[in-house]
């Protein structure tokens, strides 16, 4: 019997799994937009897991860390697109390192 857990549903994100260089690299390219939709300073920003989707490109679902001395987070939907352009789509503030990643608008 296989473990299928990680393995999309079709259309669904799988995951989540831990954060890599590639995902950070991500999660560096929108801050300063969320940055501005926020009109925060993030000091720190630092991706924890993600789940990911094929579309007409990807979406990822990202947890980032946003504090060393709390574990208050955000979660973030970005949309790469199949020429490589990096957009935040959506994002949700006042979360914890113990919220589950879910999909969102």
């Amino acid at each position: 019997m296989s473990d299928r857990r990680s393995e999309p549903l079709p259309g669904g994100f799988f995951g989540p799994e831990p954060a890599n260089d590639e995902i950070q690299k991500i999660v560096d390219q929108v801050k300063p937009q969320l940055e501005e939709k926020e009109n925060v300073k993030y000091e720190v920003f630092v991706a924890i897991e993600y789940m990911l989707q094929i579309v007409q490109g990807k979406n990822y679902l990202i947890k980032v860390s946003v504090n060393n001395s709390t574990d208050e987070c955000v979660h973030l939907k970005v949309y790469v697109n199949l020429e490589g352009e990096i957009i935040l789509t959506a994002y949700e503030t006042g979360k914890t390192k113990c919220d589950p990643l879910t999909d969102f608008e």
